[in-house]
């Protein structure tokens, strides 16, 4: 290690981050749970092709009479 190396920089909010979960060590766990519960889902494959190609493709202008 060099003599004039600095120590690392954090900034207020990793300070603040890293005290939090000392205090709460638990957090990070009930964070996981959350995000399974929104996100973390299984994708039908099949259902997904099926509903792309069920998809009519848009006109440029959506209000745009035929008749005209």
């Amino acid at each position: 290690m060099s003599f004039f190396r600095r120590p690392d920089y954090q900034s207020e909010v990793t300070q603040f981050i890293d005290q939090m979960k000392v205090q709460k060590p638990e957090l990070e766990a009930q964070q996981r749970a959350g995000r399974a519960l929104l996100w973390d889902k299984n994708v039908d494959r099949s259902a997904q092709s099926a509903f792309r190609d069920a998809q009519v493709p848009q006109k440029p202008y959506v209000y745009q009479t035929e008749g005209k």
